[in-house]
């Protein structure tokens, strides 16, 4: 059941200072995420002085535990309402601050001996991953609360998108070349990382004094037999969630080597920053041709592209000679092509997921859908990571040296490049049996239409639109 409460626009459109402020809380959010996935790695080897092996076991451990630490945050979530402040903002205005200090905690191990750094490295990188969950599931749960209009969550999603898109770029345009052996990287982060309490304090209030709750959901509550016999009915959902999770630990592989493929293998880190700006070109433009590409092609299609296209991108990394850097380069540029598809398909396929799971057995679990999906996709993300540190320390990483050795450079090759290859090819495999094809959503949402007219229900699904539009500002994306 969903109760409205009337809007001071009349319309019921956002204003653009709404909307402008949401976005602003994902910048915020990726001030903390963004920055972890893609320096805390080489911190971890080239600052602390961690192996890659300890760092990758690290990362494994820490990031499965973030998986469960979302669905502790989603019980705390839905546990709590405050009348004054609403039920998701409160978790904004007194969780920000804790988050983003976190990240200042995390970016700054003590020189304290091998055990030391190890046990402050795990408490400090697992509070900050449960300090995200309890600020991010809040934020990205708030765009349903604030309308319940399919276009103007829409606007939501796509102001979010663009927060975390300008904040990735930044990282990448102005830090990442920074990163080279010869600075003083303890105080390069550290004078970041403190940069954007300040920072990200003022979007997070921006999004908290703009982002109003003005839609109240009573959640039904299914019990936890429920739950399984749902998900066990529910095969796409378990295929997308498979192929999701191979290749989300491709993706991560690459983010998380990418650095040290372009300052290592390459001896080019300055085009880090040019791939960063390629990467804002490419997902705006797939965004405006992606719609007309599914409507032709399919929603899996598509999918099953952007993950061939990966894999042609990552073995032209992996096989590319480093005296080619333009060749290597554009095989990153692929890379990007490929994980930029799938990014903005997968969340219209779970989305479609929903809509079966309610056809197939009477009960539209979103929430435990929403759940299971994200969870497998963070594992992917833990696997991903660790296998990326593996792979640097089989091939004898060296952190700090000028030249790395021949297997040091093989091991990075193969992390940012065979690895999310072999990566998305599982997943083109598994993505070829997915069943629910874009003809048979439509009949599924049409037939639950007419069932919900028929017990006469307020608010029957339109069968003309698509529950991507819905899904897409409530989602919670991983990058």
């Amino acid at each position: 059941m969903t109760t409205a409460i009337p809007l001071t626009d009349s319309t019921g459109r956002l204003k653009l200072r709404t909307v402008v402020g949401y976005g602003a809380g994902d910048a915020a959010n990726n001030l903390a995420f963004t920055t972890a996935t893609m320096f805390l790695l080489v911190y971890y080897t080239d600052v602390a002085g961690i192996s890659a092996a300890a760092a990758g076991t690290l990362l494994l451990v820490v990031r499965v535990f973030d998986a469960f630490a979302d669905i502790f945050a989603g019980r705390i979530v839905d546990r709590t309402f405050n009348k004054r402040l609403g039920k998701f903002r409160p978790f904004i205005l007194f969780g920000s601050l804790p988050l983003l200090l976190l990240s200042v905690a995390t970016f700054s191990v003590p020189q304290i001996g091998e055990s030391g750094m190890l046990l402050y490295a795990y408490l400090t990188y697992a509070a900050l991953g449960l300090a995200y969950s309890l600020v991010n599931i809040p934020y990205g749960s708030l765009a349903g609360a604030m309308t319940r209009n399919a276009g103007e969550r829409a606007k939501l999603a796509s102001a979010r998108t663009v927060g975390a898109i300008l904040v990735g770029a930044t990282l990448g345009i102005f830090v990442a070349p920074l990163i080279t052996p010869d600075r003083d990287l303890q105080s390069l982060f550290t004078a970041m990382t403190l940069g954007f309490v300040v920072v990200g304090f003022v979007l997070y209030m921006w999004t908290f004094f703009t982002a109003k709750e003005t839609v109240v959901r009573d959640v039904p509550k299914v019990s936890v037999r429920q739950s399984f016999a749902i998900l066990k009915s529910n095969k796409p959902l378990l295929m997308l969630c498979l192929s999701s999770f191979v290749f989300l630990t491709g993706m991560l592989a690459l983010s998380t080597v990418q650095l040290y493929y372009l300052r290592d293998v390459l001896h080019a880190l300055p085009l880090y920053a040019a791939l960063s700006i390629v990467q804002i070109v490419l997902t705006f433009a797939l965004a405006a041709v992606v719609p007309a590409l599914v409507r032709r092609f399919g929603k899996r299609a598509g999918y099953a592209t952007g993950s061939s296209v990966m894999i042609a991108g990552g073995l032209i990394v992996f096989l590319s000679p480093p005296s080619m850097i333009w060749l290597a380069f554009s095989g990153l540029v692929l890379c990007q092509v490929g994980v930029a598809l799938v990014n903005m398909l997968v969340w219209a396929l779970e989305a479609d997921t929903v809509e079966y799971g309610e056809w197939k057995t009477g009960v539209r679990a979103e929430g435990i859908i929403y759940a299971l999906f994200s969870f497998t996709r963070k594992t992917g993300q833990a696997v991903g990571g660790a296998l990326a540190a593996y792979a640097l320390a089989i091939g004898g990483y060296v952190a700090g040296a000028e030249v790395q050795s021949e297997s040091a450079e093989w091991g990075i090759r193969a992390a940012a490049g065979l690895l999310p290859a072999v990566a998305a090819l599982i997943a083109v495999v598994i993505i070829f049996f997915y069943p629910l094809t874009d003809a048979r959503h439509r009949e599924i949402v049409a037939d639950i239409a007419r069932r919900r007219e028929a017990r006469g229900e307020d608010e029957p699904i339109d069968p003309t639109l698509s529950s991507a539009a819905f899904r897409a500002a409530d989602r919670k994306d991983i990058r």
